[in-house]
C-alpha cells in the first residue's frame, strides 16, 4: 500500500504567505491628462484653464482613483494640480500626480503603512511574487522593510519555490 503524501509546508503553522494582490484596492484607475487644457499643448493661460475646470464633469470620477500628469514638456505651475485636485476631492478616493504606476505605489503605501503586522511576530513568512494585478514593485520593498523587524525568516515566491531574503540570527 502506497504512503500517503503530506504536504508539511502547506500544514506549517508557522509559515505564513503574504500575497499583495490580496491587499489590491477596488475601484477604476483613470489617467487625466491635462494637455488638451492647455493652449498648443504647452501654455497654461490660467484664464482658459479655469474655465475648463469649471465646465468639467468632475462626478464621472466618483470612487475613482486618479493621477493627474501631462505628456507633453509643458511647465505646470503648482497650483494648477492643486486646483483639479480640489475639484476632485468630493469624487475621486484619491489623487495623486504622476503615473498610473505613481498611482499604485501611493496606494500600496497607505495599504503597507496601515497593516497590523503583529500576527507575523517571529514567523515564517513567504511574499508572494507573481500577481494578475499591478501590484508596483515599490510595495515589495515597502513590506519586506515592515516585516524583517518582526519575522523569523522572509522568503519570497511561492511555498514550492522561494528564495531565501532574510533569517534572523
Amino acid at each position: 500500500m502506497a504512503e500517503e503524501i503530506i504536504n508539511r509546508v502547506a500544514n506549517n503553522q508557522n509559515l505564513i504567505t503574504l500575497d499583495l494582490e490580496d491587499y489590491y484596492p477596488d475601484g477604476k484607475r483613470i489617467l487625466f491628462d491635462i494637455k488638451d487644457w492647455l493652449f498648443e499643448g504647452f501654455i497654461l493661460r490660467e484664464k482658459d484653464f479655469r474655465k475648463h475646470v469649471s465646465d468639467h464633469d468632475w462626478s464621472q470620477y466618483q470612487d475613482a482613483y486618479v493621477a493627474l500628469n501631462c505628456s507633453t514638456d509643458a511647465i505646470i505651475p503648482g497650483w494648477a494640480y492643486l486646483l483639479l485636485t480640489s475639484s476632485l476631492i468630493p469624487f475621486a478616493k484619491k489623487v495623486v500626480v504622476g503615473s498610473l504606476e505613481n498611482l499604485e505605489t501611493t496606494l500600496y503605501t497607505y495599504i503597507i503603512d496601515a497593516m497590523d503586522v503583529a500576527e507575523y511576530q517571529d514567523k515564517f513568512l513567504i511574499i508572494k511574487g507573481c500577481s494578475n494585478k499591478p501590484v508596483p514593485e515599490n510595495a515589495y520593498i515597502e513590506l519586506i522593510q515592515k516585516l524583517q523587524p518582526i519575522a523569523k525568516s522572509i522568503m519570497y515566491g511561492e511555498a514550492c519555490s522561494s528564495v531565501p531574503l532574510f533569517k534572523r540570527k
